[in-house]
């Protein structure tokens, strides 16, 4: 489905980067895994490598506005062009604590570095792919995008800002053959921090998790497949009519919080 296009990952060191960078390896894509530090994007660019992929490696801070127009510089001078840019680096928010008693620096640092870095990846993608005619900007969001949700700081005004952004520069980049999608996730229980907070957050963390089940409609979270899958599906050609929307993949929590319809066993 990407045979011979080229992908550039911001934060791919990230487990849901890694998760999508290994589909899109594995679909054709050489896949350019930039992060701050080249030890989890080695080990990641190693495995899709083993697997028969084609991964190339930087250090790329995604805040750094030379540095990442350096890196697409230098990718566009060397292979040509860019079809795919996906900037999935951590925003560094707290939650779990209501916001009229967060200090403003916890609120602000999410919005300041998800807007900053997605603006300065967004737009190193949308001019080159204007000169060519083509390509795809992806983004991913959560839940709060679509659906008040409490306790989430400033991580619920960050995805509604890049939702936002990425309607903004679809309209200015469509006629010039560019599509920009954003992706809405309910959260992969499967993905490093959710691990990570299961294995140390005990039994608060499992309500917690349960708790998110319990809004969706389908009863399950999206794993990081379902995140991947899509992704790629948005990626190809499949999806070449579709632009400035946000492509909803919460299990049905934004249509509405489903926690009191009870699971009723028929038979």
């Amino acid at each position: 489905m990407l045979k011979n296009k080229n992908a550039v990952f911001y934060g791919a060191g990230g487990s849901v980067a890694g998760a999508v960078a290994k589909v899109f390896a594995n679909a054709g894509a050489t896949v350019f895994l930039t992060g701050p530090r080249l030890d989890k994007i080695e080990s990641l660019a190693a495995e899709i490598v083993r697997a028969g992929g084609k991964a190339e490696v930087a250090i790329v801070d995604a805040l750094n506005e030379d540095a990442v127009n350096t890196h697409m510089d230098g990718l566009l001078k060397q292979f040509g062009h860019v079809d795919v840019s996906f900037n999935l680096i951590g925003v560094q928010d707290v939650q779990n604590i209501l916001l009229v008693d967060m200090p403003r620096e916890d609120f602000a640092r999410p919005l300041r570095i998800a807007m900053e870095s997605q603006f300065t990846t967004m737009t190193a993608a949308g001019r080159a792919m204007m000169k060519q005619q083509s390509g795809v900007i992806l983004s991913l969001t959560a839940t709060p995008g679509g659906v008040g949700y409490p306790k989430v700081g400033g991580f619920g005004p960050v995805c509604n800002a890049i939702e936002g952004l990425s309607r903004s520069m679809a309209v200015e980049l469509g006629p010039y053959g560019v599509r920009v999608v954003n992706i809405r996730s309910a959260g992969s229980p499967d993905s490093r921090p959710f691990v990570e907070a299961l294995q140390h957050g005990g039994a608060e963390t499992r309500e917690f998790m349960e708790k998110l089940r319990e809004d969706t409609m389908l009863k399950t979270l999206p794993l990081m497949a379902d995140i991947a899958n899509t992704a790629l599906f948005l990626a190809s050609p499949m999806a070449g009519k579709i632009t400035g929307i946000t492509l909803d993949v919460t299990c049905g929590t934004t249509s509405g919080l489903n926690y009191k319809t009870p699971i009723i066993p028929f038979g």
